[in-house]
């Protein structure tokens, strides 16, 4: 089973950053042992959508920046890509920070687009899941994480990450066939996450999010870094460490159904600068929906789960919440949003995609029952 590695990097200081990366992949034997001569290697961000990395929503670019020189003295050929739900990717991977790493260091930032399908194991869920040919022409992935809570499923760390190597709007598709069911989401993730196979995951927890995440929620001061070869055991890791619980947390229940052993050694996976009995104060997870309430039952489904709401002060207008809805059941007028809840999946892509923070969750009566007993 792979270790997990946590490092205490308490600011974004090159500097630190740099000697933190390096101590990441001298653990586990040198950037050598991932990346050979020649070798093409995508460096997978996080690039949900455009925002100034003190928004703490994307990937740092020091990260990027220190992963990126890294490969390229190992003597690969990085390339920075990720897919963002809705922006232009040039725009917002200028705002991030990422375009200008790349000019710096003369390599390739550019969408993950042209969808083939990607080989999946025998035990998958889904058969025909459809990424980016750039995952699967490069010879090597390098999966950039961040740390943050999440409205839909709970927590966004590796595995979620890498849902970005699905192409642009081929995401809400997902989300509107999947619907309301997170397990079987999950499950999505864990057969993406599976065939990608990522060489090394790093995670920025430098500063991540909590709260409203994965774009509206505030920044919170994790100060570690995580790097591992097996995401699924760091993420399962610090589910426990952010105050959560397993049983809530839908990626962790789609791989006990899968008997995967990450479910039952990750505690003792732990090397670095702090243990698994570590617990980070104060940390707000969204809890949207019971995972153990009722059966996933669209009726009981809608009856348990969180909507989401217009806060028409906050609004300007945009329309994006309108833009990304797969399911059809946004209308938007004059700042103003009309939801029809029959029709709404509770996927959040809408809250996710608001630049202003105009749309909240609204707690359902059986949401609020089960949060205050549990």
């Amino acid at each position: 089973m792979s270790k997990v590695l946590f490092i205490r990097q308490e600011n974004y200081e090159q500097t630190g950053i740099d000697a933190a990366i390096l101590r990441a992949f001298e653990h586990f034997g040198g950037a050598r042992n991932f990346i050979s001569k020649g070798d093409r290697v995508l460096l997978k961000v996080n690039l949900v959508s455009g925002h100034d990395p003190e928004r703490r929503v994307t990937t740092d670019p020091s990260i990027v920046r220190s992963v990126a020189k890294i490969v390229i003295e190992s003597g690969g050929t990085p390339f920075i890509a990720d897919s963002p739900g809705i922006d232009s990717f040039k725009n917002a991977a200028e705002k991030a920070g990422f375009m200008n790493i790349a000019r710096e260091l003369g390599i390739e930032c550019h969408e993950l687009a042209d969808p083939v399908n990607l080989p999946v194991n025998d035990d998958a869920d889904f058969r025909r899941i459809q990424v980016s040919r750039d995952v699967l022409e490069s010879d090597k992935v390098i999966n950039l994480a961040k740390l943050k809570t999440h409205g839909q499923m709970y927590l966004t760390m590796g595995v979620k990450n890498l849902f970005g190597c699905v192409p642009g709007r081929l995401k809400a598709g997902w989300h509107y066939n999947v619907g309301l069911n997170r397990e079987k989401f999950a499950s999505l993730l864990l057969d993406i996450y599976l065939g990608v196979k990522p060489s090394f995951t790093i995670l920025d927890g430098v500063i991540g999010m909590h709260g409203d995440g994965p774009t509206s929620g505030d920044p919170y001061e994790f100060g570690i870094i995580g790097a591992c070869v097996d995401a699924l055991s760091m993420d399962f890791s610090l589910c426990k460490m952010l105050g959560g619980k397993l049983e809530d947390y839908p990626l962790y229940m789609a791989a006990k159904k899968r008997n995967l052993p990450q479910c039952e050694s990750f505690a003792s996976e732990i090397e670095g600068d702090i243990d698994s009995s570590h617990i980070f104060p104060g940390v707000k997870i969204p809890k949207t929906r019971s995972m153990r309430l009722m059966p996933n039952i669209p009726f009981f489904d809608r009856l348990m789960t969180s909507k989401p709401v217009h806060i028409p002060e906050k609004c300007i207008g945009c329309g994006r919440c309108a833009e990304i809805c797969a399911a059809g059941a946004l209308r938007h007028e004059n700042k103003h949003l009309y939801f029809d809840y029959a029709k709404c999946i509770r996927c959040y892509c809408c809250h996710e995609m608001c630049p202003v923070k105009a749309i909240k969750f609204k707690e359902s009566f059986l949401v609020k029952l089960v949060n205050m007993i549990s």
